[in-house]
């Protein structure tokens, strides 16, 4: 009932950002332009609650999957019809299009501002995916192991596109399950060719190729009395090294349990400086255990104000053509719908960073928030970019299209809405399903 009623709160949390911040644009700009704004609801369907004030009816809505703003005239497919100075359909069509346009362009500001902000306050990010993408280890099996990839081999690009950073490799690898990627690798200074095909992992088919970087193990937490507190070892130290070898992240554990009562030499880097310590691993079972929690190096990342604006650019920038990218994998089949996320998922998402705090959430809603705004500037009908697109046109033929024709428009559009709407609720219950969509096809 805990975890039901969080993500009922941190839905409405998420949700009424965007949306408010998404349909005020569309007022503020309505309202400079005078236009008369009828409803500003959050929420469609039947009205809940609210209060007017002149001619606007502020409400919230039954249904919390969106909101609309409802301007004069606005809609209305009447022929002839008069016009009031304040209708809609009576200003310039530039003024509508900055009307409509100014939606989608909050929610893209409202990313940039988040994620500047946390620029400026500064938060911890893993070490490694800003690295150079050396291949630290290879998982026994996978496809990487599968492919003859081996440890040192440096990654320089998939599919043709290059790869400067971990983080660009996890995207590329991520978006395609069960793909053949063609990488293009440097081994002992010669460059060559790999195909991999990736393997499908956890619910959400996310692309799997089993290698990593070469991520520094970062100590969390030393037990009191434990064999790492009597050695030395203390939280912030990261691991350089044991018995003059490196040990990256994934090897760690293994090196220290596969040496109960044996003596290492540990080489951690502390404070800037490499310190020297012996440990020896306690026997626990058939395993040693020295009694840290580890977490992989990461090191907090703070920018002054025109450098975190810079910087929230960059990461807006990278992201949008990532959406891009995905939206354009899913229609070619090259990624699996079961990526997408509809409320449901958003929802659990939106719980999930509430309870891992403030800029955990805050960098949640920038995402949404971006992702939001990019989706609503596609021209179809229902959305923004729907309506965006015929005053293009009509600016193009220098007339506005007949009433019946917008009216077509129209439904064609609300008959795409509900169908989108219908699949990806369809497709967050059937994630929960033991096979998926295919649970719904018995034979």
């Amino acid at each position: 009932m805990i975890n039901l009623l969080g993500t009922i709160l941190a839905f409405v949390i998420v949700f009424g950002v965007l949306v408010f911040v998404h349909e005020f644009g569309h007022f503020f700009v309505g309202k400079l332009m005078g236009v008369r704004v009828e409803v500003f609801s959050l929420g469609y369907g039947k009205r809940l609650f609210g209060f007017k004030k002149g001619h606007t009816d502020y409400r919230v809505s039954l249904l919390p999957l969106g909101g609309y703003c409802r301007f004069l005239g606005e809609g209305t497919f009447e022929p002839g019809r008069k016009l009031e100075p304040d209708d809609f359909g009576a200003k310039p069509r530039w003024a509508r299009f900055l009307i409509i346009a100014m939606g989608p362009i909050m929610n893209i500001l409202l990313a940039l501002v988040i994620v500047a902000g946390i620029n400026m306050v500064g938060v911890s990010t893993p070490v490694f995916q800003d690295q150079v993408p050396d291949i630290g280890w290879i998982d026994a099996g996978s496809p990487a192991e599968k492919a003859g990839l081996r440890e040192n081999d440096v990654i320089l690009a998939i599919d043709g596109r290059p790869m400067k950073t971990w983080n660009d490799v996890e995207i590329a690898v991520g978006t395609k399950p069960t793909r053949v990627l063609k990488l293009e690798i440097r081994r002992e200074g010669s460059t060559m060719p790999v195909s991999l095909t990736t393997e499908s992992r956890t619910k959400y088919a996310m692309g799997y190729a089993g290698f990593y970087g070469k991520v520094l193990t970062q100590i969390r937490m030393v037990t009191p009395d434990s064999p790492a507190e009597k050695g030395g070892l203390q939280a912030g130290d990261v691991i350089l090294a044991i018995d003059g070898q490196p040990v990256y992240f994934y090897k760690f554990i293994k090196t220290i349990e596969s040496h109960p009562e044996i003596p290492l030499a540990f080489l951690v880097r502390r404070g800037g400086a490499e310190v020297s310590l012996t440990i020896t691993p306690r026997r626990e079972g058939q395993v040693g255990k020295v009694g840290v929690l580890q977490a992989a190096e990461s090191a907090t990342k703070k920018f002054g104000f025109l450098a975190a604006v810079g910087e929230s650019y960059k990461e807006n920038k990278r992201l949008v053509f990532l959406v891009v990218d995905f939206l354009k994998g899913v229609v070619t089949g090259q990624t699996s719908a079961r990526q997408i996320g509809g409320p449901l998922e958003i929802a659990n998402f939106s719980y999930a960073a509430l309870k891992m705090g403030f800029l955990a959430l805050m960098s949640w809603i920038a995402l949404i928030s971006l992702q939001l705004g990019i989706l609503n500037l596609f021209p179809i009908p229902v959305l923004d970019g729907g309506q965006l697109f015929v005053l293009l046109i009509e600016g193009i033929v220098r007339r506005d299209l007949g009433p019946k024709a917008r009216q077509i428009w129209m439904q064609i559009g609300f008959v795409i809405f509900v169908l989108l709407i219908g699949f990806v609720l369809l497709n967050d219950i059937v994630k929960r399903l033991p096979n998926g969509w295919a649970s719904l096809w018995p034979f």
